[in-house]
């Protein structure tokens, strides 16, 4: 019978009966996977405070590099702080070997107003990753939240706090760079190369 064909009741049963589904060497080869080496700019996006992490996995083992909240004052008008954005994350490309560059994807807002600046943030940051010629992935907050603490919906500190702890860390990473850091462990976690 056709794989596409088999019912989820038939598959289970055949896991149970076999151990496998299909290929016992084709389901053995997809389990296993090499472990994500390289630097990742992480990246949570926000007009006035933007985090920017840059961990560095090799052999499985994260090593944070450089971490930054750009602090944006009410002075700037908004294409300033776009221009500055930009000029952050291309300052970081530049500055590390970087070999993606990940972010969280927008949060559900209720305000147009509010989405509308939260994308613009986005742009710029993806504009100078893209003019860099580095790939971006996107991942949404709860799978990002979900990766490192193994909850979707944890709160900031406990975030900040793991994270910390995965980087072997003594003091917490501020919020908006502990939450650029999650998002490359994300990333790491999830990237099939």
């Amino acid at each position: 019978m056709d794989m596409a064909r088999k019912n989820a009741r038939s598959l289970w049963a055949e896991k149970l009966l076999n151990g496998t589904i299909g290929s016992p060497q084709k389901e053995t080869a997809a389990l296993v996977r090499e472990p994500y080496t390289g630097h990742i700019l992480g990246i949570d996006p926000s007009l006035r405070g933007t985090g920017l992490s840059v961990v560095m996995f090799e052999r499985g083992e994260p090593k944070l590099c450089a971490s930054r909240t750009l602090r944006l004052g009410p002075k700037l008008s908004m294409p300033e702080c776009l221009g500055e954005i930009y000029k952050a994350v291309s300052d970081y490309i530049e500055d590390w070997p970087v070999r993606h560059v990940a972010l969280e994807q927008t949060i559900y807002v209720q305000n147009f107003q509010t989405a509308q600046i939260l994308g613009a943030a986005r742009g710029a940051a993806i504009a100078a990753a893209a003019v860099l010629q580095r790939p971006v992935f996107e991942y949404p907050p709860l799978r990002v939240k979900q990766a490192v603490v193994g909850f979707g919906r944890a709160a900031k500190p406990q975030v900040s706090g793991m994270v910390s702890r995965l980087l072997g860390l003594v003091e917490t990473l501020a919020f908006d760079e502990a939450d650029a850091a999650a998002v490359a462990f994300c990333h790491a976690y999830t990237w099939r190369g």
